[in-house]
């Protein structure tokens, strides 16, 4: 199980990489275009994205130290903790967004934490 919840871990990682790249330097044009966002609306919002997607960094940030620590109650506490944040934000994202949201992240965060659990 522990090879299932690395590759579930891996792929929330990129993921989250992804939806960085998104709200930051690709949001004016992959990014608006993703979020389904006019020119003008994406311009008034640009900013808070921005700062989303500098959040969104910190997540990769615990996932990937999470993979990368030699020691591994370290490594393990950062995964655990980068994939609880990824859940709880897919859940807040989902109530307040947009529901595929929870699908996106919510749902495979909780899979790995229990794939790690297993």
């Amino acid at each position: 199980m522990l090879l299932m919840a690395q590759i579930v871990t891996g792929l929330v990682l990129l993921v989250h990489v992804y939806i960085v790249l998104l709200e930051t330097v690709l949001f004016r044009t992959r990014g608006r275009r993703v979020f389904g966002l006019s020119k003008e609306k994406a311009d008034i919002v640009q900013p808070a994205m921005s700062n989303q997607g500098c959040y969104n960094g910190f997540l990769v940030a615990a996932l990937a130290i999470g993979f990368l620590h030699p020691q591994a109650a370290v490594a393990s506490a950062f995964t655990t903790f980068g994939l609880a944040c990824v859940a709880v934000a897919g859940l807040w994202g989902a109530v307040t967004v947009k529901r595929t949201i929870l699908f996106i992240q919510t749902v495979p965060a909780l899979l790995a934490l229990l794939l790690y659990r297993l």
